[in-house]
Formats: structure tokens, C-alpha cells, sequence
């Protein structure tokens, strides 16, 4: 069955507040996308999960979002253009520090909260987040959405895309992720997630909470690191995709 990225949002806690298993994540997942700072994550966490990722041999992603800490950037901010270009290329210029002082690199960038899913429609940001990615490094892949406007602004700057998919999160008709508004948003069974996560790959399809079947692209797919269980939730979706034939490595 080929085989595909297993990756997670990590490094998000701040000061005595801790968030998540980094630890834990790391022995199961491929690629780890640590927080810059700008919506979790402070420095000296992020370079011990840095340092955690590199003796593991864990991919490292920049996971840029809006500058946010209260909302834990899960809020939409009406950011000017400009602005945004430069708070992503300095999330990224800092995790690269962190990141080359742990012993590793940042390969790869990936939106993070309210920013992943507005630039998914929200041409101006999208635009924004793909032009900042350039100016730091264009050989930098971007983790995203198929089909969202934010893929047709890296490949118009000529950046590498890579389709993600979420295991653990529920999709609407519209091939779009569920608001955490609504209830049913975040999915919590480790056995059936793992399941689904499967048929993402084998099939190339997602069922939406109103039934309705939809097509999916997966080089990568993504699993929570602050939910509940997670842990649990990731070696079952390891475990599960293993079982049958698909093999769990870094997108190239």
C-alpha cells in the first residue's frame, strides 16, 4: 500500500503549563511540527522537543500560526498582508535556531489553528503565508489541504505542497475539517480513527458527518498531539496502517 507521513503538532506548551506527551509522541510519529512561539511553546521547550526530535530522528516543521497565545491561534485575525509575511518569517527564522541548536533543521512548514483553516479559502493570507515560505527558503515543502487556495499560492511561488489529512478530526461535505464549534468536531475512538485513517489511505476518500463520501488526498496524516488519549490514538493509527501493508516514513 505504499506508504505515508505520520505527523503531529508538538512543543505547544508554555512555561509550567504543559500540553501533550512530546516525549511519547516522538517515539511514534515521522515528522513533528513544533510551535514557533507566536500560539504556544517557549524557548526552552521547544529546543528540548528540538533535541528530543533529532536524537529520534524525527522530522522538524515550523508550525507558523497567527500571534495568539490566549486563543491558542484557534482565532481568525484580520491580519494585513504585509504583517502576516513577516510574523511567518520570523516563526520560521526562530524554530530554525531552535531547531539547528537541538542538532536539526526545519524541513518543512505547516500552518497551524485558525491560520491553517482561513488560508484554505482566504486568498489574500494564503498568498501571505506562501510569499513569507519563499523568502525563507523556497525548497521549504508546505503541509496543507489539497485543493485550497493556500496550494495554489505555494505552487504559484514554486514551493513543494504536500496533502495532509486528519485522522482524528471530522469533515464536512465540503471536504473542509468541522469547526470545533460543533459538536463532534474531534473524533476520540483510537480503534475506529485508526480505522478511518486507513481508508483515507487505501481508498483516497473521507466520510463526512453528513454521510456523504469525499474524495482526500494523504502523502502525510495528522494526528493531535493535545488531545486526549493521544498517545493511544497514534500508535492505533501506526499500529493499524502497519497491520496492513503501509509504510509509516517522512515525506521526501
Amino acid at each position: 500500500m505504499g506508504s505515508v507521513d505520520l505527523n503531529a503538532d508538538l512543543g505547544e506548551g508554555f512555561g509550567a503549563w504543559q500540553l501533550g506527551d512530546d516525549d511519547a509522541m516522538l517515539a511514534i510519529v515521522t515528522s513533528a511540527n513544533v510551535a514557533c512561539g507566536f500560539h504556544a511553546g517557549d524557548p526552552a521547550g521547544l529546543l528540548r522537543v528540538c533535541r528530543s526530535a533529532a536524537d529520534r530522528g524525527v522530522r522538524i516543521g515550523a508550525q507558523v500560526g497567527y500571534r495568539d497565545l490566549h486563543g491558542f491561534g484557534r482565532r481568525f485575525i484580520d491580519v494585513d498582508a504585509e504583517d502576516l509575511v513577516a510574523e511567518v518569517v520570523y516563526q520560521i527564522g526562530a524554530l530554525q535556531a531552535i531547531a539547528q541548536a537541538g542538532g536539526s533543521m526545519v524541513s518543512y512548514v505547516k500552518p497551524h489553528g485558525a491560520l491553517y483553516n482561513t488560508i484554505v479559502i482566504h486568498r489574500e493570507q494564503a498568498a501571505a503565508v506562501a510569499e513569507a515560505v519563499r523568502l525563507v527558503d523556497p525548497a521549504l515543502p508546505v503541509l496543507g489541504m489539497a485543493g485550497s487556495v493556500f496550494f495554489d499560492e505555494a505552487a504559484r511561488v514554486g514551493l513543494r505542497t504536500v496533502a495532509e489529512a486528519f485522522a482524528d478530526r471530522a469533515y464536512t461535505s465540503g471536504g473542509q475539517l468541522l469547526s470545533r464549534r460543533e459538536p463532534g468536531a474531534v473524533l476520540d475512538d483510537a480503534a475506529a480513527i485508526a480505522d478511518r485513517a486507513l481508508n483515507m489511505v487505501a481508498s483516497g476518500q473521507v466520510i463526512a458527518v453528513d454521510g456523504i463520501s469525499v474524495p482526500i488526498q494523504v502523502e502525510s496524516i495528522c494526528v493531535h498531539g493535545d488531545s486526549p488519549g493521544a498517545v493511544q490514538i497514534a500508535t492505533a493509527v501506526r499500529d493499524r496502517l502497519q497491520e496492513a501493508g503501509t509504510e509509516i516514513k517522512a515525506f521526501s
